[in-house]
Parts: C-alpha cells; structure tokens; sequence
C-alpha cells in the first residue's frame, strides 16, 4: 500500500513510518520538524519536510495514497494551556486541511491519532469508548474536536475515518525537552543521574502507559481492518498504574532505588486513567504484549541518550 505519514518524524511517527516501510509499503513523510527529527527515519521513507496546513503540499503529497496516518500535533498539555491559539491552528485547523486535500486527491481512508487525554476525570475505570469526553486543557479539546471534523467530515464527503485514542505512549526515542518533559523518560534520566524523581501531586494519580511497538502495531491494523468506519477505538495496555508505583519500577528498571520528591506545587492532573480494550481487541485483533516493567527496560536497552548516563547509588 502506499501511505502518508504527517508527523512521520515524531516520536510515533516515526515508529509507524519505519514499521510500515519494513513490511514493504511505499511511505511518504511529511513534518515541520518544530519537536522531530527526520534522523529517526528509514532512508526508504520518503521525507518532505513542511506543514499540514500548506493544502497544495499536501495534495502533490497525496497523489495514489491509499491510507494517510494523521499523526501531526502538537502534544504537550501544560504547553496548551500558555499557548491554545497556537494548538488549535494545529490540530484542530491541520486536520481540517488532511481531510479536504484527502477529499480532493481522491484518498479513501484516514487514521487519527487522538488521545486518552480527552475522557477528563472519570471516576469508573477503565474507560470505554462510550464513556462522555470531559477534556479539561486546550490540548484535549483540540483532539476531540479533530475526532469530531474527522467523523463529520469522513461522512459528508463519504471518506473511510477511524480515530484511536493512545493513552501514554512511552519508548525509545520519546522527546525529552528541557521544559514538560514527559514522565517515563525524565524519571528514566533522574533515575540514572542518581537524582530524586519529582512528582506532581501525591502520586496516587494513575495512568494507562502503553509501549510504543503496541501503539504500532494497533495503528498498523486500522489502516486494513474492516468494519471499523466512523469508530473511536482505545489504544493502551490496559493496565493502570499509579505515578508511584511507576517511580518505583524506574527504580527497579535503573538497577537501584529512588528517592521521591512530591511537589504540591503543580497538579497531577486528572486522578485516574486506564483504557478499556475490548473493542480494540474486537476490531482491531489488538491486544497489548510488552508490560511495563519490559518495556522501561526495553527503553533504556535501546535508547541512545541512557546508554552514557550510569546508574550512582544515592
């Protein structure tokens, strides 16, 4: 098959790009490196460096593309509370642009990646995909509202749509910016530097952390599978895990154990979250393979950037 890629240079998309070219698709990348890397990818992926917003680019871009992966965003949740404006013209005004140069170009199906972020605070767990989304940051409201122009839109103009909602990605590879850094990562760092990890909150609050091959490989089956027109379909482990007990897997991942610092000074955010799978396992033949504890230790195996770092007891 031949497919476009937005975000093919992030940390997902580049996992899904690289994926898609070894089982022998025909690949089309496209990014304006503001948070990737086009390293990341395969010399077969072909990579065009430019916006979603730029409509003619994306039309010479989709020309005898089967399927685009929508994964061009912006994603960090505090950065979206400084800065709506700036999240809304991504991925709210980006998706709108995917979906009218698909229409145009004449491509058929489209797969969103969306987030668990969207479902807010909900006191039943684990979260299903009938459950009513409660967004609470310009990050989240902007997902739900690409999911909603994409299933609008997908039927007005008789488009094949198909959004999956990723809880907490984690893996090799995932950015760790000097400000919102992601969790998994920035522990990873503190852990082996010998620091304390710092959590917002009194780490009770729970998360659904998903390895970055499981996220591949559900949205790998979304481009093929069938019956899965207009549907909203979670992607996690399925697991819930409390920022706690996270801490101290670090610790277990790092060789050592850790000192924890809890900071009542930020948020942390909302209390629970865990993805309900059982429609990703119905529709999409998915079911999640690498725990946890694997997969921080897969990280740190293969991630560059701990290779140099060694463990100092505290």
């Amino acid at each position: 098959m031949n497919f476009l890629v937005t975000g093919a240079a992030g940390f997902l998309g580049s996992a899904l790009a690289n994926r898609l070219v070894a089982d022998g698709h025909a690949v089309r990348g496209l990014d304006d490196l503001s948070a990737g890397d086009p390293e990341r990818l395969s010399p077969r992926v072909l990579f065009t460096r430019g916006d979603v917003n730029d409509r003619p680019k994306l039309w010479t871009l989709l020309q005898d593309v089967h399927c685009v992966y929508h994964l061009a965003a912006r994603v960090s949740v505090p950065e979206s509370v400084l800065y709506p404006r700036e999240y809304n013209a991504v991925n709210v005004g980006g998706t709108v642009s995917v979906m009218e140069a698909m229409r145009d170009a004449g491509v058929q199906r489209v797969v969103l990646a969306s987030s668990g972020a969207v479902y807010g605070d909900h006191g039943r767990q684990p979260l299903n995909e009938g459950e009513t989304p409660s967004p609470r940051s310009p990050y989240a409201v902007s997902k739900l509202s690409a999911e909603y122009y994409v299933q609008t839109i997908g039927q007005l103009w008789g488009l094949e749509t198909v959004a999956l909602r990723v809880f907490n990605a984690y893996g090799p590879g995932q950015p760790l910016p000097a400000a919102h850094a992601p969790v998994i990562p920035r522990f990873l760092r503190q852990a082996l530097q010998g620091g304390s990890l710092v959590v917002h909150g009194d780490g009770r609050q729970t998360r659904d952390y998903v390895y970055v091959d499981d996220v591949v490989e559900a949205l790998a089956a979304a481009a093929v599978r069938q019956e899965i027109n207009r549907l909203v379909i979670n992607v996690g482990s399925g697991q819930e895990t409390s920022v706690r007990e996270l801490a101290r897997l670090v610790g277990e991942a790092a060789g050592q154990p850790v000192d924890v610092l809890y900071s009542k000074a930020e948020s942390g955010g909302v209390s629970r979250m865990c993805a309900d799978l059982r429609l990703a396992e119905e529709r999409l033949g998915f079911r999640p393979r690498v725990s946890l504890a694997d997969g921080l230790r897969l990280t740190l195996e293969r991630d560059a950037r701990f290779a140099g770092l060694k463990s100092v007891s505290p």
